[in-house]
């Protein structure tokens, strides 16, 4: 999960235009900036269908637009900070053309992953835990995070199609592997375009560039073996359902946001007063209350993302078995099947999708020995250096490892009949519920020091639990069991293919 303090007003080194707005609302020019441009690229990206279309443009000229746009709104958010962007991404793609084969996804890793830990870094040091007053903010580490997706994905990809056998690679690497290097314009324009510069999300190279060259539809429809009849012509399927959709997602979060986050601050979970005069049954529900209450804003971020690739006429994904045309490629959340998730596996698989797709690309499904361990590594340092994210994705470690154990020593106990699975199934939804409240709560206070008093003051007792499973129950059930991604969402994985 992705997570930043609530902070106070702050100075930027973005645009100054709507500092006058900022002020009468109250709200950080920041926060100003970032949806007045998220708002101004749904304007764009309509216009982008519409009138850029590959039967109207050319796919130079769609790249054009969306490289310049991207550029705008990154500068007019973040200042001269932008750079940073535009560093990691020339000196990614210098790499890319010039490393060897064997090599391109090594030294690209090593520098988008290295160059974003800096970044990480120098916000602690500079910004003291959350004190956010310029730079990296919050605001550019999420951008810089995303083209280190970008950079590190397309790097494996590219690697997959021109330094590898093909019977090295499993299904999913050979249908998204890249067998020629991007030129520059386009490389420019799937790290920059305005539809994901700001807050994502990534999505695969081959996507992006069939979308821009419009065959995106006919290539997804070809995935799924679509089989129109003889006489019917390849659909057009418009994204205006699932835009308006979205919108109505985007608004009630924003509801929710301004109505329901801000009452229920998170730092009152570690008050001494609160800890002092509550009971730990209340102190739990509390927790559970504010981890609720800190949900709308990604809701809102990522669903906003999501209907601004819509809107451009990305993020087509197939048909189903109804007929009914979707456009999910690119969504980050299922927010009913998090809210509802009866298992932990059930609940991440649904938060932050297309990172949960970039850390199986980039390392669940080609590290050689512990994948889910270098997994949770991997995603702590991608989101920074805050103590606070250490804590939950080692906790969540070992929640995965206690929750399959769990899973596969007892579920089948409970498969029938319907009343004593619906009870198992509520049962189950509390403590899903609970244990990602109490693994994520770090990840919102960010500091060590409230960290170990929040979790002192509930005496540890998921982890005792956690350790407790790990011991006592046996490692591998009678049945048979499949390689899981581990983290922020979970897709069966072949073991039986070479993994580099």
């Amino acid at each position: 999960m992705a997570g930043a303090t609530s902070t106070p007003h702050y100075s930027t080194t973005g645009s100054t235009l709507l500092h006058p707005l900022s002020r009468r609302l109250g709200v950080p020019l920041d926060q100003v900036n970032f949806v007045a441009c998220q708002l101004l690229a749904l304007l764009a990206a309509f216009w982008f269908r519409l009138y850029l279309s590959p039967s109207r443009a050319s796919p130079g000229v769609r790249h054009a637009f969306a490289i310049i746009s991207g550029i705008y709104f990154a500068v007019f958010c973040f200042g001269w900070y932008s750079i940073h962007i535009f560093t990691l991404v020339m000196l990614s793609y210098g790499i890319m053309k010039m490393a060897s084969v064997p090599n391109i996804h090594r030294y690209s890793f090593v520098v988008a992953m290295g160059y974003l830990t800096l970044c990480h870094a120098s916000r602690i040091y500079i910004f003291n835990y959350g004190i956010l007053t310029t730079d990296f903010s919050g605001g550019l580490c999420w951008p810089l995070m995303i083209i280190t997706q970008k950079i590190t994905t397309l790097a494996f990809q590219l690697h997959d199609g021109i330094g590898r056998k093909a019977e090295d690679l499993s299904s999913e690497q050979s249908q998204l592997a890249v067998k020629i290097r991007p030129s520059l314009l386009e490389y420019l324009s799937y790290q920059l375009n305005f539809m994901s510069i700001l807050v994502g999300p990534c999505s695969n190279y081959k996507d992006y560039i069939a979308f821009i060259e419009g065959k995106h539809v006919q290539m997804k429809l070809l995935e799924v073996n679509w089989k129109p009849n003889w006489h019917d012509k390849l659909p057009e399927p418009s994204p205006m359902g699932a835009v308006l959709h979205k919108l109505c997602i985007v608004l009630v979060s924003l509801l929710l946001f301004l109505t329901f986050t801000k009452n229920f601050p998170v730092a009152y979970v570690v008050d001494n007063r609160f800890i002092d005069k509550t009971s730990f049954l209340s102190r739990l529900g509390y927790l559970y209350v504010v981890m609720q209450a800190s949900k709308p804003k990604y809701y809102f971020a990522w669903t906003l993302a999501d209907v601004i690739n819509n809107a451009a006429g990305y993020g087509f994904s197939g048909v189903d078995e109804k007929g009914c045309f979707h456009w999910n490629l690119l969504s980050n959340i299922n927010i009913w099947n998090i809210e509802t998730a009866t298992s932990l596996k059930t609940y991440l698989e649904n938060w932050n999708i297309q990172t949960t797709a970039w850390l199986k690309c980039v390392c669940y499904d080609r590290v050689p020995w512990h994948p889910t361990v270098l997994t949770f590594i991997l995603s702590a340092v991608w989101h920074g250096v805050y103590p606070g994210y250490y804590f939950t994705f080692i906790t969540g470690m070992f929640m995965t490892l206690a929750a399959r154990a769990i899973r596969r020593n007892f579920r089948h106990f409970f498969t029938s009949p319907k009343t004593l699975k619906m009870s198992y199934d509520v049962a189950t939804w509390l403590v899903t519920q609970m244990s990602v409240c109490y693994t994520v709560a770090p990840f919102v206070l960010l500091a060590f020091e409230p960290t170990i008093k929040l979790y002192r003051s509930l005496y540890f007792y998921m982890h005792f639990l956690c350790f407790f499973v790990l011991l006592v129950l046996p490692k591998k059930s009678n049945g048979h069991s499949r390689r899981q991604t581990p983290v922020q969402g979970t897709q069966n994985s072949d073991t039986n293919k070479k993994q580099k």
